[in-house]
């Protein structure tokens, strides 16, 4: 490292090159995020439920994850979302518009033992889940 009087130039080419090394910074650079994420940057999206599907979870945990198998509006593209808590599942149909928010796992990944689920459900046609869940609400019909 220099530390010379006129050590500045190098100080600032060695921070430019280490700098690609972090990752945070390597995919805000290269604008990762907007080329593959399917919500393309946006915290959430609309779309229709295609179908309904159970996955099991990955080892070491035993149980059936409820998911759906979703169409977004904005781009088409294809994405599964998880039905979070229990009798979820049973408030969305097929042809439903779905609102979908990330599922927190860390560096944009899954969340703990659910396989490549990376979304989950937070509204059903215009209204909460968890409303419909605790029975608050019903959901509309169309």
């Amino acid at each position: 490292m220099g530390r010379g009087e006129f050590a500045g130039r190098e100080l600032a080419r060695k921070r430019a090159r280490t700098r690609w090394l972090k990752k945070p910074w390597k995919r805000r650079k290269l604008k990762l995020k907007d080329k593959f994420d399917p919500l393309e940057g946006s915290p959430m999206a609309k779309g229709i439920v295609i179908e309904k599907k159970v996955l099991e979870q990955k080892q070491p945990h035993s149980g059936l994850i409820k998911c759906v198998k979703i169409q977004l509006i904005k781009n088409g593209k294809m994405i599964t979302a998880f039905a979070p808590r229990s009798g979820a599942i049973n408030f969305i149909d097929e042809h439903d518009e779905v609102t979908v928010d990330g599922l927190g796992g860390s560096q944009r990944g899954q969340m703990g033992s659910i396989p490549g689920v990376r979304y989950k459900v937070i509204k059903v046609n215009g209204v909460d889940l968890q409303m419909l869940r605790t029975k608050r609400k019903e959901k509309p019909k169309r």
